[in-house]
């Protein structure tokens, strides 16, 4: 299979705090990866410095063979990588079908066969096309964040915590539909804090602590390893 994106001893730094030091790692085409860690392990500003909102001090990315740094955010995301950002950041303001056809602000052919995919993802969007976002549960705008990301067309859809908080049974309903965009085609970079979860929907998944990873392996090896499950799943260490 190959890597769709490949990260290569990248470095993130905000003035004097090294928030991502020297990772590396790879996103197989077609795979779910999931970086999980705890709050501050330099997750966010990984998928941030992947799409350019936030500049690396060095290292490679690397995405279908083309190096992307150095490009601005609009060139990257016309590379086929889009982001959900955390905490969905959709526009209150706007409709549901406005907030979607913002997704496709670069496109210039039709979308409706776009729309009718994400509203068969997403049939509550469709019921409420009209309605304004602001108006919108927090799992419905989850779904609409998604839904937006989604219309640019990407090869690679980075999600950023899309289960922050959720009711649990939404986070089942979320996690639900980013496997079935799996299955569609669309590779998933997530970051992820609900690490059951995760790991449960990962092909591959890297463990990060203060700007390092420290543990790489399948989702289900990691699931079941004993320090990832005291540390991150609330299930104690065999005695």
């Amino acid at each position: 299979m190959n890597n769709l994106l490949e990260i290569r001893d990248l470095n993130v730094a905000y003035g004097g705090i090294q928030a991502v030091r020297g990772i590396s790692f790879d996103v197989a085409e077609g795979e779910v990866v999931t970086l999980i860690g705890a709050n501050g392990a330099g997750k966010s500003s990984t998928l941030r410095s992947i799409v350019g909102l936030v500049k690396s001090a060095g290292g490679n990315i690397m995405f279908d063979r083309k190096e992307l740094r150095g490009l601005s955010t609009e060139n990257i995301v016309r590379q086929g990588i889009t982001l959900v950002p955390e905490g969905r950041r959709v526009f209150v303001n706007l409709t549901v079908y406005e907030n979607l056809k913002m997704g496709a602000y670069m496109r210039k052919d039709r979308l409706d066969e776009d729309l009718d995919w994400v509203y068969d993802l997403f049939p509550r969007l469709k019921e409420r096309s009209w309605q304004s976002a602001g108006t919108l549960s927090g799992g419905e705008q989850q779904m609409l964040a998604i839904g937006r990301a989604l219309m640019s067309r990407p090869k690679l859809i980075m999600m950023d915590e899309p289960s922050l908080g959720l009711a649990p049974i939404v986070v089942q309903g979320v996690f639900d539909i980013i496997r079935e965009i799996n299955r569609q085609g669309v590779t998933i970079l997530l970051v992820e804090q609900n690490a059951n979860m995760a790991l449960k929907a990962a092909d591959h998944a890297y463990v990060m602590e203060t700007g390092r990873i420290t543990m790489s392996g399948t989702g289900a090896e990691l699931a079941e390893n004993e320090e990832i499950r005291a540390a991150y799943l609330g299930k104690a260490k065999k005695s």
